[in-house]
């Protein structure tokens, strides 16, 4: 099945239930993934549905950290409810060990020497990684790794 027909079951269930939260989330994925196709003027493939996702899981994640500084915890709160209901439909997150493993066989092949060639590696690293860990994650783990290069 689908993701965008998933979401669509997913959004008739939460109807049909009263579920408010997660009718809200669902109603702002369509709205996303409607105002994608638009713009691309074609459906989304699964790959796409999972880009914006993906994006949409990251704001979350910024606002959380953001809403918890400034003391707003009760928007922390929502932000948290949403963020779980949009990890539902992405793929289970990849291990720091995983990460590490990928990390290292990106640095081997493309002859990575310092931090300077910390482009090249995660050039490689993205399209692997993507929707299934923290770009930042990422790129702080390559940057320990190419510092401890120069040692």
């Amino acid at each position: 099945m689908s993701l965008v027909k998933r979401i669509d079951d997913d959004l008739t269930s939460a109807l049909k239930h009263s579920e408010k939260i997660k009718l809200s989330v669902l109603r702002l994925i369509k709205s996303a993934i409607q105002n994608q196709r638009i713009q691309k003027g074609k459906d989304l493939t699964d790959d796409e549905v999972l880009s914006l996702l993906s994006s949409m899981a990251k704001q979350r994640r910024e606002s959380i950290e953001q809403f918890s500084m400034g003391g707003r915890e009760d928007l922390a709160a929502k932000e948290k409810a949403e963020l779980a209901i949009i990890q539902g439909y992405l793929p289970e997150p990849i291990s720091e060990k995983e990460i590490d493993d990928m990390i290292e066989e990106a640095v081997a092949a493309s002859s990575a020497e310092s931090e300077a060639d910390i482009g090249k590696v995660m050039k490689m690293l993205m399209p692997r990684v993507k929707g299934l860990a923290d770009g930042r994650l990422v790129n702080n783990k390559v940057r320990k790794r190419l510092h401890s290069l120069r040692k």
